[in-house]
């Protein structure tokens, strides 16, 4: 007697799909294990992080299981159309990702000299200094959009939303203080 599971292991990806399609539990399981790798490897490449790669990977294996009745064999191989899926999903979960926001004074502390050395803390010192001279020659609404981003965390989204501009708006302000605030502190430097 032929058990369910090994049927489906002879399967063609698109034979397979398809009876994933009329869910034939055997045929998800052998489904999955066909695909894992390749999914798992797809996901952690894009994403860079295991437990976001694994969720990725089963939301991959989930779509696949709902959207395996609308498979067509002419558009892409089965194995093409998955890994579609997950490049996808990897895709939009980096993009939700995003820095998590530093509390400022957590920011300071880590700005603050470092270790004993009293000459690496007088160049840590002298650097902080430079630094806020730099930001005091912006405008504000650069300065805001700076520190926003930088220390707050913010997308230029949200800082638009808090600054009540445009999301273009706060995109160039957030550009021309970060160039600005680069090329008065390289000026800096050359004195």
């Amino acid at each position: 007697m032929v058990r369910t599971a090994d049927r489906h292991d002879r399967l063609s990806d698109e034979a397979l799909l398809a009876a994933v399609a009329l869910g034939e539990r055997d045929a998800v399981a052998v489904f999955v294990r066909r695909f894992q790798r390749r999914v798992y490897g797809l996901a952690i490449t894009i994403v860079g992080d295991r437990n976001l790669a694994e969720d990725v990977a089963q939301q991959a294996f989930e779509r696949a299981w709902r959207h395996a009745g609308s498979y067509d064999g002419r558009r892409a191989a089965v194995a093409t159309w998955l890994m579609t899926i997950t490049r996808n999903l990897a895709i939009d979960a980096v993009r939700v990702r995003r820095p998590l926001p530093v509390d400022p004074f957590t920011a300071a502390e880590l700005l603050g000299p470092a270790g004993d050395d009293p000459a690496g803390a007088a160049v840590d010192t002298d650097d902080l200094s430079r630094l806020r001279r730099a930001l005091r020659t912006l405008p504000d609404e650069q300065r805001r959009a700076v520190l926003l981003a930088t220390v707050g965390g913010r997308t230029t989204g949200e800082i638009g939303e808090i600054e009540g501009v445009p999301v273009p708006t706060a995109k160039t302000r957030l550009r021309m203080g970060l160039r600005r605030l680069r090329t008065t502190m390289a000026s800096e430097v050359e004195r």
